[in-house]
């Protein structure tokens, strides 16, 4: 196997809820969800906020491919994004606009969809779970 480097995502108890918003603005299509009370492995005491017992432990997902890692973490205070962003690339216009459209429910465009030096269509949103995401078709524009 050759070196892979996937995100892995933490909602604070928001898991199964982006699972579901990811499914329907992307096709996101979930292949694991594990909860915590499902777990072989009771938790360490102390580790899980009370009321996580039935969050998600662990997730996959893919789009188009492309593998997510998800959970919700142990407490609330696990979600929050910062300092990075996902980067949705695909070679369909119509695609980037459907995506952008579906990402920006609930959150907000940082940059709308437009040509640049490096893209046909780019732009920048927020999701509603704070998650960064760069949409884009790939290419130059002469």
């Amino acid at each position: 196997m050759s070196t892979e480097i996937q995100p892995y995502l933490f909602f604070g108890g928001r898991c199964q809820e982006a699972l579901d918003f990811y499914a329907r603005a992307l096709g996101a299509k979930v292949e694991v969800v594990m909860l915590f009370d499902e777990s072989p492995a009771p938790m360490p005491e102390g580790m899980l906020a009370p009321g996580f017992e039935k969050k998600v432990m662990h997730s996959s997902f893919t789009v188009n491919g492309a593998r997510v890692l998800a959970s919700d973490g142990c407490r609330t205070e696990d979600g929050g994004f910062h300092g990075f962003s996902l980067v949705y690339s695909t070679a369909s216009e119509d695609e980037a606009r459907r995506a952008f459209a579906a990402l920006s429910e609930g959150g907000a465009v940082n940059m709308p969809l437009a040509k640049t030096f490096w893209s046909p269509c780019y732009g920048m949103v927020k999701d509603q779970f704070d998650v960064h995401w760069q949409v884009m078709v790939p290419g130059t524009n002469s």
